[in-house]
C-alpha cells in the first residue's frame, strides 16, 4: 500500500474529517435542529466509511473508471481531481469486507444518504420530516459496526462522553431487537405445538427432506450459499442464506495429484423456517434467535493447470 496517498483517499485523513463531521452533527442535535443533525451525520457516515476502505487500500474508494485516481490510489499524483466511488456503490463494498454489515444495514445506509442527496440537490426537505425515533439507532448502529471492524469504538470516534448517549440508545435498541425476537419465536413455537402430535410428526419428516440447495424460493433475494439450521420454535429442519464473506485456499498432495483445500466463510442474511413459518432477517436477529450466523464449510477439488501457450 503506498505510504504517500493523497490525503483526498488516505484513510487517516478520511476518519478525522469524519470524526469533525460527527462533532457538527451532534452540536446541531444539541441546539434542536435535527434536520441539520441528520444531515451532517449523513456526511460524517460517508467519510468513516470510505476511511474503512481506504485503510485496505486506497483504490478501493477511487472511481475505477478514471484512470488518473487509479494512479494516485498506486501513489503515482497525476492529479489533484481524484474521483470517488459513489455512496451506493461504498455501501456495497463494506459488505463485503464487514461480515456484520448486511444487507440491513447497508440499505439503511443507502436510504439515509439518497435522503442527503434529495436535502443537497432539490427543494424537498427530506430531514425535516424523518422522525429521530425512525433513523437514529439504526444510524449509530451502522456506525458502530464499521468502527469495530477498524479496531476503534464510538467512544474514541465521539470522546467518552459524547458517546454515552448513543451508546445507550444501542443497548436499548438491542435488547428491544432481542424481546421482540424472542416474542417472535415463542409464538411460532405456540402455533406449532397447537398442531396435533401426527401432524407435527409429518412436518418434522417433510422437513428433513429438504435440501438446501432446493430452497431459493424460500427467500426474497439470491446470495451466495444456503445451509440447513434447527429452527429455534418447532426444531424442524430450516434454512439460513447469507454472503461469502472469507476464503482461504491451501494445497494438499496425495499420490502425485494436487488439491486445492477451500475453507469458505458465510454470514447469515435471512433465516426462514418452511414449517412454523419464523421469519427472521438480518444478522442481528438471527444471533439474537441463540442461532449462530457464521457458517463455514470446505471444499475440496483437483487443481486444474494453465494450459501451455503454445509458443515453444
Amino acid at each position: 500500500m503506498p505510504n504517500d496517498v493523497f490525503i483526498a483517499i488516505n484513510g487517516d485523513a478520511l476518519h478525522a474529517k469524519s470524526k469533525v463531521y460527527i462533532s457538527r452533527a451532534l452540536t446541531r442535535k444539541g441546539a434542536g435542529e435535527l434536520d441539520e443533525y441528520q444531515l451532517w451525520a449523513s456526511l460524517a457516515l460517508e467519510l468513516l466509511g470510505k476511511a474503512a476502505l481506504a485503510r485496505k487500500h486506497p483504490s478501493l474508494v477511487v472511481d475505477p473508471t478514471h484512470w488518473q485516481s487509479m494512479f494516485v490510489a498506486a501513489g503515482i499524483n497525476v492529479t489533484t481531481d481524484v474521483k470517488t466511488i459513489s455512496a451506493k456503490t461504498l455501501f456495497e463494498r463494506l459488505a463485503h469486507l464487514i461480515p456484520r454489515f448486511d444487507k440491513t444495514i447497508q440499505k439503511f445506509c443507502q436510504e439515509i444518504a439518497e435522503r442527503r442527496n434529495t436535502e443537497l440537490h432539490s427543494a424537498d426537505l427530506p430531514f425535516r420530516t424523518m422522525r429521530l425515533d425512525a433513523w437514529e439507532a439504526r444510524y449509530w448502529h451502522a456506525c458502530d459496526t464499521i468502527l469495530h471492524q477498524m479496531g476503534a469504538s464510538l467512544e474514541q470516534w465521539l470522546g467518552a462522553v459524547d458517546a454515552k448517549s448513543p451508546r445507550q440508545l444501542l443497548d436499548e435498541a438491542a435488547q428491544a431487537l432481542k424481546s421482540a425476537v424472542k416474542l417472535r419465536v415463542e409464538a411460532a413455537k405456540e402455533q406449532f405445538e397447537a398442531l396435533k402430535k401426527a401432524e407435527r410428526e409429518r412436518l418434522a419428516v417433510d422437513a428433513m427432506l429438504r435440501q438446501p440447495r432446493h430452497q431459493a424460493e424460500l427467500f426474497k433475494d439470491s446470495y451466495d450459499e444456503i445451509w440447513a439450521e434447527s429452527c429455534p420454535a418447532c426444531k424442524c429442519r430450516a434454512f439460513i442464506t447469507g454472503e461469502q464473506t472469507g476464503e482461504d485456499i491451501s494445497e494438499e498432495q496425495d499420490e502425485g495429484v494436487i488439491w486445492e483445500i477451500v475453507d469458505r466463510e458465510f454470514v447469515g442474511e435471512e433465516f426462514r423456517c418452511p414449517t412454523c413459518d419464523l421469519t427472521l432477517t438480518g444478522s442481528a436477529e438471527i444471533e439474537a434467535a441463540g442461532l449462530d450466523d457464521i457458517y463455514e464449510d470446505r471444499q475440496e477439488r483437483e487443481m486444474e493447470h494453465e494450459p501451455d501457450y503454445g509458443n515453444d
